[in-house]
C-alpha cells in the first residue's frame, strides 16, 4: 500500500542522552489508539507497506514480525477479548465467545497499535505509519463523541538507577501543568479524560532539594502515594523492573509488565487528521529530559516551585519559558 505523505513535516527532537548505560542507542515504544478498521485489516495493510510476517494471536490480535520498523502489534484494546492474556484478577472469556464478542464489540472498542522498541532517532518512521492508518479510514479523538483515543510513549531510561529515575520524575511533575495545557486547552480538557496528576503533597515531597533517596525508599514512597496506573507518567513498569518483589507486595494483582522504560500517557491521538503528527508531543517529552539532565537547573526550578504560591495555570506560564528549547 502506498504511504500518504504528511502535509506538514515536523522534526522529532533528540533527547540529550541518546544512548543507554550499555552505550547502545536508546529506544522508545509507541502506542496509538484508533477506531474504524479491524485489527486484521490494519495489520495486513501495514504488512504491505512495511513488510514482515503476520502472526495471528487470536481473531482480534495480530503481530507483524520483522517489519521495517520492527515488531508491531495491533489488537482490540480490551484484555477480556484475548483469552491468551490471562492474569490475576483479569476477567477472561472462552476463545470462541471472545472471538464472537470481539466482532460485536469492535464497533465500540478501539484498536491499539503498539510498536516494539525503536531507536529514538527513527520516530519519524513510526509517524509515517499513521498515514497508512488514515488511508484505511482510521478515526481518532476528533471523530469520537464520547471517547478520547490515547497516545503513549515508552522511552527507555538512559541510566538504570534511582537518581536518574527521580530526576526524570522531578522534571516531569514540574513541567506537567504546561504539558497538560499544551495537550489540550481548557475547553477540551474534561472531554479528553486525562490520567490523574501526581498528588500535590507527593510533588512537594519529591521536589525538595534534600530528596534523593536510595532505590528502596524511592519505590516505597512512590507506591505509598501512587498505588495506581492512573498517572500521566506511570512509573510502575519501571519500578517493577527494578524490584518486582517490592512492587508486587503492594500491588499483587495489578496488570504491570516490568521494563526499563517510563510510560508517558497522553489522551489525544488525532489519527484521521492529515496534519497530525506525534512530533510535538514527543518534543515536549524531550523538554522533560533536558531539564532532568541538567541537575543545577533542575534544582533551581524545584526551589522556585516550592516558593511559588499560585494556580497551576500560572505555573504553566512560568515553566513554559524553561521548557522551550
Amino acid at each position: 500500500m502506498a504511504q500518504v505523505a504528511l502535509s506538514t513535516a515536523i522534526a522529532f527532537s533528540l533527547p540529550p542522552a541518546i544512548t543507554n548505560g550499555d552505550g547502545q542507542m536508546r529506544t522508545v515504544g509507541v502506542e496509538v489508539e484508533f477506531a474504524g478498521p479491524s485489527a486484521e485489516k490494519t495489520v495486513r495493510a501495514l504488512q504491505e507497506s512495511l513488510g514482515g510476517e503476520v502472526i495471528e494471536i487470536d481473531p482480534h490480535a495480530f503481530t507483524l514480525v520483522g517489519s521495517a520498523i520492527g515488531d508491531v502489534t495491533v489488537e482490540l484494546d480490551s484484555r477480556m477479548l484475548h483469552p491468551g492474556k490471562t492474569g490475576s484478577g483479569t476477567l477472561t472469556v472462552v476463545p470462541k465467545l471472545a472471538a464472537w464478542f470481539g466482532f460485536a464489540a469492535s464497533y465500540l472498542i478501539p484498536c491499539e497499535l503498539v510498536t516494539g522498541p525503536i531507536a529514538v532517532d527513527r520516530l519519524q518512521e513510526v509517524d509515517r505509519v499513521l498515514s497508512s492508518l488514515r488511508a484505511l479510514g482510521a478515526k481518532g479523538t476528533q471523530d469520537a463523541a464520547f471517547y478520547a483515543f490515547g497516545l503513549h510513549f515508552n522511552p527507555e531510561i538512559p541510566r538504570q538507577d534511582a537518581e536518574t529515575a527521580l530526576a526524570f520524575l522531578k522534571s516531569f511533575v514540574l513541567l506537567n501543568p504546561w504539558l497538560r495545557r499544551e495537550v489540550a486547552p481548557d475547553a477540551t480538557r474534561e472531554f479528553l479524560g486525562f490520567a490523574d496528576p501526581f498528588p500535590a503533597a507527593y510533588v512537594r515531597k519529591i521536589t525538595s532539594p534534600q530528596y534523593w533517596p536510595a532505590m528502596d525508599a524511592f519505590i516505597d514512597d512512590y507506591l505509598a502515594a501512587n498505588p495506581t496506573r492512573n498517572r500521566d507518567l506511570d512509573l510502575l513498569p519501571l519500578l517493577l523492573h527494578f524490584d518486582e518483589a517490592r512492587v508486587r507486595a503492594v500491588l499483587p494483582g495489578e496488570k504491570i509488565n516490568g521494563r526499563p522504560t517510563f510510560h508517558y500517557r497522553l489522551p489525544d491521538a488525532r489519527v484521521s487528521d492529515p496534519g497530525w503528527s506525534m512530533a510535538p508531543d514527543w518534543n515536549r517529552w524531550v523538554a522533560v529530559e533536558r531539564l532532568a539532565s541538567d541537575r543545577q537547573r533542575l534544582e533551581s526550578v524545584c526551589a522556585a516551585y516550592l516558593d511559588f504560591d499560585g494556580q497551576d495555570k500560572s505555573w504553566a506560564e512560568i515553566v513554559e519559558q524553561i521548557a522551550r528549547p
